[in-house]
């Protein structure tokens, strides 16, 4: 829920006609929930998760409804920490999309509106033709990949030559679970456009006609599409990389790379702050795994530790490359990071993560990256170890330590 969405309709020039809509997503530093940063490793319900913005009109007569949106932020049971930083985040979105609607109109004036709807409309089928041929070169598959906690996604693809065209089929993926690592199916869709866009040779633009060729199956009821109130705060984050690294596995395109964001907060009353952590990448035929890399569906980058240090009550004492951490195999994977966040102050840290009891698998007789370990050393010298997902709290000289998984080889040695 801290992914939000402001959403502007883009009218003709003197018209009340809807040409075009202009929309900007930005990740909130936190909207409430259980713990600070809005990402709860042991949230039951989507209402553990914060406050829940099903559809709201922030904007109204060209005017912010501040008020209103303060009021909505700071309601329910679990309420946002901060709300004016939300709403100075919610009005630098607001910004964005005047910036886009203004370039929309002059594009309309130098060019015409049909132009650019037919503009719009080539970039969606150019793209579905290329992912046309990706698949006329792929052959059919199926994986299973399992979790730390146990669950299983199952995936099949059938390819259809003539149609040029894909089934993606999750039947026998794990019912809907009582932690937060559901996903909602427009997470996975995200995910199936991701894999089948970075099959893609050619320079497109990310965009949905890459799934024109593609029906993906998801039963009702799994993790993969749960119902209403699920909890799902790990999906977007942990779960989608399961299923990226699932799909590659299906396709035997690579090994895996690790299958988590490794998302660490940490925050108080004063300080609420988020951050996903690289690790290794899976190797492919022909190249090694990256190193210390965000992989797949990870669309962040993490903070300087001059701005880190600067704004939070924190010191970064230790961040490196975890060597060692990939798969052996012809191709090695990537390796994993380990970073140490000592608390300046007393606060509540949390992870969220995945891959520290199930290693990133390798590929065609690669070796299997190494798990990743959380824990956290306390000021005395003691040495807590966590498990995947945990939330703890932290005095002033406890260091919070995250070693990440490496990337799966690609492979036999011999």
């Amino acid at each position: 829920m801290p992914d939000i969405t402001v959403v502007s309709p883009v009218f003709g020039r003197n018209t009340d006609v809807i040409e075009f809509y202009v929309c900007s997503r930005g990740h909130h530093a936190d909207v409430g929930g259980i713990t600070p940063g809005s990402m709860p490793p042991n949230s039951s319900t989507i209402y553990d998760e914060g406050v829940l913005i099903t559809n709201w009109r922030l904007v109204e007569a060209g005017v912010l409804r501040e008020v209103e949106t303060v009021d909505l932020l700071t309601s329910g049971a679990n309420p946002a920490r901060n709300p004016d930083q939300n709403i100075a985040d919610l009005r630098a979105q607001v910004a964005a999309n005047v910036k886009g609607e203004q370039e929309l109109l002059r594009m309309n004036e130098d060019f015409g509106v049909e132009v650019t709807r037919s503009y719009t409309q080539h970039v969606q089928d150019n793209a579905e033709e290329a992912v046309r041929k990706v698949i006329g070169a792929l052959s059919d598959g199926t994986f299973r990949l399992e979790m730390d906690y146990g669950a299983i996604i199952n995936v099949r693809i059938q390819l259809h030559k003539i149609t040029r065209s894909a089934v993606i089929d999750f039947t026998g993926t794990s019912i809907q679970l009582d932690n937060n690592f559901n996903a909602p199916s427009s997470v996975i869709k995200a995910v199936v456009l991701y894999v089948f866009r970075s099959l893609v040779a050619d320079a497109i633009p990310l965009n949905e006609g890459c799934l024109k060729p593609i029906k993906i199956v998801i039963p009702e009821g799994s993790m993969l599409n749960p119902t209403f109130p699920a909890a799902v705060v790990a999906g977007n984050v942990e779960t989608s990389q399961c299923v990226a690294n699932a799909l590659f596995g299906a396709l035997a395109a690579s090994g895996s790379s690790q299958c988590t964001m490794n998302c660490f907060s940490f925050g108080n009353d004063s300080h609420q702050y988020i951050e996903t952590i690289a690790g290794g990448a899976g190797a492919t035929r022909g190249h090694n795994g990256a190193d210390a890399v965000q992989t797949n569906m990870t669309n962040s980058l993490i903070t300087d530790p001059e701005i880190l240090e600067m704004k939070y009550p924190v010191r970064l004492d230790r961040f490196e490359i975890r060597s060692a951490s990939g798969g052996k195999g012809r191709w090695h994977g990537g390796n994993g990071v380990v970073r140490q966040v000592q608390a300046l102050e007393a606060m509540t840290a949390s992870i969220l993560s995945n891959n520290r009891k199930v290693p990133p698998f390798g590929m065609a007789g690669g070796e299997a990256g190494k798990t990743g370990r959380n824990s956290v050393r306390r000021a005395d010298g003691r040495i807590d170890d966590l498990e995947s997902c945990a939330t703890v709290e932290l005095a002033a000289g406890d260091v919070f330590i995250i070693e990440t998984p490496g990337g799966g080889g690609y492979g036999s040695m011999e």
